[in-house]
């Protein structure tokens, strides 16, 4: 048992502090060379104005207005679609359900797209996200009640019609994309909305996810303790006095939310609600104490990580993000297929 602690704290850490260098490099990374030293002066003075430096204005800028929000959008998008994922994954007991498989990430697409075409997007900076939300609620409020029949959900149905609302939502993408072709402008918008990517996020959109995301993973430490009882089945947690059809709930709503604020800054990338959550039960075992911070750390990571990537070595073709996660995660998804023998005909 102490073998067994001392290896999740070690795996903890270890996870920790591969975020805490992903972070610096991403602050370091980029055309312009920053020194670290002059990056932590810039911070210094940005946190404590009384701190006299030397700092050229335009290195402020690129650190302040450009490097560190994305790099703290990056860690909370990565952070919270892991922790969606794990979440769906428990309350379910399928390794195959996350935010992408059960047409959630598809639905608040759908609707960050439906504020861009409509132009709502130019009226307020909270359109896209409200409409984010707005269909990840929808999708995953409809993938919920085709599968769940007398307070029972049925597993395969619940995959199964998550796969066709996410392709209903796609269509629908696909729909309004070819309806804005005559504009542009839109058409490119959305273009680069459905792929996904950090290029030109600001404070603003740190100002969207940050909230919903630290409440969010709060909210879900507090329902720790369910979801390992929801695990082992829904008669074994209401036998010990949980209220399941109240805990799925309010589990999916702050699952809705938290995926919901997370597409409506990136965009549409996926698979790390997939991936991240089952390599870490693996290696800590289906304890929620120790996977609720190790998908936060580990999500963090691979999408800090797949930036980083991409701008070291794509830093010419602006490759999406969503094509780097879909290359890492389309491979694993068959693989989970293959190992559960799940025939799709």
């Amino acid at each position: 048992m102490f073998a067994n602690l001392f290896s999740r704290q070690v795996i903890l850490m270890l996870l920790a502090a591969l975020f805490v260098i992903l972070m610096i490099f991403a602050v370091l990374q980029g055309p312009v060379d920053i020194p670290l030293t002059a990056i932590y002066t810039i911070v210094k003075q940005s946190l404590f104005s009384t701190v006299e430096s030397t700092i050229p204005g335009w290195q402020s800028n690129i650190i302040l207005d450009v490097r560190l929000p994305r790099m703290l959008i990056a860690a909370l998008a990565g952070a919270s679609l892991a922790l969606c994922g794990l979440v769906m994954q428990g309350m379910f007991r399928n390794p195959l359900a996350s935010p992408s498989i059960l047409g959630v990430s598809s639905g608040a697409s759908l609707g960050a797209v439906i504020a861009i075409y409509a132009g709502f997007s130019l009226i307020s900076a909270w359109a896209i996200p409200l409409f984010a939300f707005i269909g990840a609620g929808i999708s995953l409020t409809v993938v919920y009640r085709v599968a769940s029949t007398r307070g029972q959900t049925s597993i395969a149905t619940l995959l199964l019609s998550g796969v066709a609302i996410g392709a209903l939502n796609i269509s629908a993408i696909s729909m309004l994309l070819a309806l804005s072709l005559s504009n542009w402008d839109v058409a490119r918008m959305i273009i680069y909305w459905t792929m996904g990517g950090l290029d030109g996020r600001t404070w603003d959109h740190v100002l969207i996810i940050l909230p919903i995301a630290l409440s969010g993973f709060m909210l879900l430490l507090f329902y720790s303790k369910q979801l390992d009882l929801l695990l082992l089945g829904e008669q074994h947690a209401m036998s010990v006095g949980v209220d399941v059809a109240k805990t799925r709930r309010n589990l999916l709503l702050i699952s809705t939310a938290m995926v919901g604020a997370a597409v409506s800054v990136v965009g549409g990338i996926g698979f790390i609600g997939l991936v991240v959550p089952h390599i870490l039960r693996l290696l800590l075992g289906p304890s929620h104490r120790y996977l609720l911070p190790a998908c936060l750390f580990a999500g963090a990571s691979l999408l800090l990580g797949a930036d980083l990537f991409v701008n070291t070595f794509f830093n010419q073709q602006a490759i999406p993000l969503g094509v780097i996660t879909a290359a890492l995660g389309a491979p694993f998804f068959l693989f989970l297929l293959i190992k559960q023998r799940l025939v799709v005909s």
